[in-house]
């Protein structure tokens, strides 16, 4: 399977370069939405869409057991520089103020080798029995596409389901995965402190909402730091703050926001219920009011990825068999968000990530950065990732079914 995804490299470079030009929002990714579906076509490979109005589940095989293979498909809104990696290579981003910067254009490019791969096995009569279900979901980056798809129905007979993720600080080509918490829960929120704004030369006449957002800004970080666990992973942090726009008036209102992260979801409710209890008790100290408002409707919860303990076993001892024992690696949990969480909370799951730091490729680059570069190197490898990991489920669980018969 190794070198049969090796012979396609070309192609999943073209494929993944075709892909890179069209980053889109969430939800709204209907040029990459037709871009899968031309590659599903052209291997005669059925599917079903829309789910999440952009999503796309295609199926190879049939019958139990089904495993998931899961892509993600949206954009991020970051401007691409000519200079980049796309602009240097001619495949720069088409959509302007849009770039693909944490590598779904790879993850989507590695889910369609996958399918071409089986697709081949199965018209030559080498897939084990059972059924493939390769999901292209929509609006990870902050939209809870996952969530809708499993509203949708689009994972209701899948038994498993394995997600990849590019990750530019580990090696290239290896795998990293665990059992339990692998990426952190995630909220977000907004607190409008409220005054009384005037001349900035009379603030006894005024009250003023600046130094009560201050004192606030200051007290949320004691959440951590004083009121858990230092032995547990918490983030708190406040990344934007608007206020007035002249030097000589205090403002009637500030505004702020942040984030706040956690690896346990009982972990990111305390910190919620800290932050609605303090805004508008510390608020009230300068005689102001605070209000919180979690964006749900914006940005949903997102909580925190736990895989399943056989399912990351399974992804480890994938990759231990495709690269090597010292390819596979146990990860450390990362503060970031993912979507693939809602998947994680229905049914077994394993997300693993995908090295992909070479210097020598310029691939060195923070994901969401404007400078993101893809080493292009590890597509073959994710894709003979995904294969070798839905075909050594079916064996494996088709003969589980089969003793459980017995």
């Amino acid at each position: 399977l190794l070198s049969r995804a090796q012979a396609i490299q070309n192609w999943l470079v073209e494929t993944r370069r075709t892909l890179h030009k069209l980053p889109e929002p969430g939800f709204q990714e209907f040029k990459t939405h037709s871009a899968i579906r031309r590659v599903l076509e052209a291997h005669n490979i059925p599917y079903k869409f829309p789910y999440g109005k952009t999503g796309i589940v295609a199926f190879i095989g049939e019958g139990k057991p089904v495993v998931g293979l899961r892509t993600d498909m949206d954009g991020l809104p970051i401007h691409e520089p000519a200079g980049g990696s796309g602009g240097a290579g001619g495949f720069q981003s088409e959509n302007e103020g849009w770039m693909h910067a944490c590598g779904h254009d790879a993850h989507m490019t590695m889910a369609l080798g996958a399918a071409k791969l089986l697709k081949a096995a199965k018209d030559a009569g080498e897939l084990p029995p059972g059924t493939v279900n390769i999901v292209f979901q929509p609006a990870e980056e902050g939209g809870a596409g996952g969530d809708v798809m499993i509203q949708e129905g689009a994972v209701d007979d899948t038994d498993a389901i394995f997600g990849m993720h590019v990750m530019p600080h580990l090696p290239s080509g290896t795998v990293h995965s665990r059992a339990g918490t692998i990426m952190a829960g995630a909220l977000s929120f907004r607190v409008v402190v409220q005054g009384r704004g005037g001349h900035a030369a009379m603030p006894h006449l005024n009250v003023d909402p600046v130094v009560a957002a201050a004192g606030l800004m200051s007290a949320l970080q004691t959440v951590v730091s004083r009121e858990t666990s230092p032995l547990g992973s918490g983030v708190l942090s406040i990344t934007m703050l608007r206020a007035g726009d002249a030097y000589n008036v205090i403002p009637d209102e500030v505004m702020f926001g942040g984030t706040i992260r956690g690896l346990t979801h009982e972990h990111l409710m305390f910190m919620k219920r800290r932050i609605e209890e303090m805004a508008p008790a510390i608020a009230a100290g300068y005689s102001c009011n605070a209000t919180v408002d979690w964006r749900l409707d914006e940005q949903p919860y997102y909580p925190p990825t736990v895989n399943d303990e056989s399912m990351a076993a399974f992804a480890l001892k994938t990759a231990a068999k495709l690269f090597g024992p010292e390819a596979a690696q146990i990860a450390e949990p990362l503060m970031t968000g993912e979507d693939f969480a809602f998947f994680c909370r229905k049914i077994p799951c394993a997300l693993s990530f995908l090295g992909i730091r070479n210097e020598s490729a310029g691939s060195v680059h923070a994901l969401h950065s404007p400078k993101f570069t893809l080493d292009e190197s590890v597509l073959y490898k994710g894709a003979a990732m995904h294969v070798t990991t839905a075909v050594d489920f079916l064996r494996a669980f088709a003969v589980e079914a089969l003793e459980g018969q017995e």
